[in-house]
């Protein structure tokens, strides 16, 4: 198994390590930590990451604060896991690597795994001494592509030749049939499709339904391989927001070791609404 992932079992014996961090990531804890978390496990809603005004992440000083509140300093090993098999964990997973966090990992197989395994639970919110942290470096540059980007990669015929682009969202939404998925009934974009020569492999395909665990690594490569997405190629994955295009992401970059993947997170909610932008339906790139 990877560094970066780690078993339930591994979570179970460290659960009261000082030097490790437990941090569970929702959408809505409403539904997921306030009814049952991992014991000692911290609390990080997706809400609180994003910026207050505009469409981004939090500063790197409300980033310090929010880990200093959660006990976590810049030596901490952190581990996050979360519901909608990790969909959440694994974005907290990106931004963390983008503001230098060096031991980051992710739990495997998440609420899901955890639950079935009928391990310890707690609705207990736990305390901890205040952190000392301080992001030390941003990197966006080798995390995250830009609209223009992606843009000039669509009009100058680059994509599925120099890079490759991955619609990780349902084939539904791919072809344009919905233009939101059913978690977010209420989150249309103005049209549906994918962008211009973008590939469809849903993120799901590398989770074991069953488990909530990654599949095989093997079995994983081979679905990417077969359909072009090789480790020589710039790899750039999106969704709707971002949550699902870095489950993938973290699959490519650090459980396969791809070393150029980056992560669209303007995605459908800005290539989809977006006047004049080229978009295409149906099941063909």
């Amino acid at each position: 198994m990877p560094e970066v992932l780690v078993s339930t079992e591994w979570v179970q014996q460290h659960l009261n390590d000082p030097k490790v961090r437990i941090i569970e990531v929702d959408y809505d804890p409403n539904t997921a930590y306030n009814v049952w978390h991992v014991p000692n496990a911290a609390l990080l809603t997706w809400k609180e990451m994003r910026h207050p005004v505009i469409r981004d992440f939090v500063p790197p000083e409300t980033f310090e604060k929010l880990m200093e509140e959660r006990g976590v300093s810049n030596d901490t090993t952190v581990v996050l896991y979360g519901d909608f098999n990790n969909w959440f964990a694994t974005y907290a997973f990106w931004l963390f690597k983008a503001y230098g966090h060096e031991d980051v990992r992710i739990m495997d197989g998440g609420r899901t795994a955890w639950a079935k395994e009928g391990r310890p639970t707690s609705k207990e919110v736990p305390s901890f001494p205040r952190g000392r942290y301080k992001v030390k470096r941003v990197d966006w540059g080798s995390h995250r592509a830009y609209f223009w980007e992606i843009l000039q990669a669509v009009t100058r015929g680059e994509v599925g030749r120099r890079v490759v682009l991955v619609d990780v969202r349902s084939p539904a939404e791919y072809r344009g049939d919905v233009t939101a998925p059913p978690e977010y009934p209420n989150e249309q974009t103005q049209v549906g499709g994918h962008i211009p020569g973008a590939i469809n492999i849903p993120w799901a395909q590398v989770v074991d339904p069953e488990t909530g665990r990654f599949k095989d690594l093997s079995a994983i490569r081979e679905l990417y391989e077969k359909r072009g997405v090789t480790p020589d190629k710039e790899v750039i994955t999106y969704c709707r927001i971002g949550e699902r295009a870095a489950h993938t992401w973290f699959v490519l970059k650090y459980l396969l070791g791809y070393p150029s993947v980056r992560v669209y997170d303007g995605s459908s909610a800005e290539w989809n609404n977006l006047v004049g932008v080229p978009v295409k339906k149906g099941d063909e790139p």
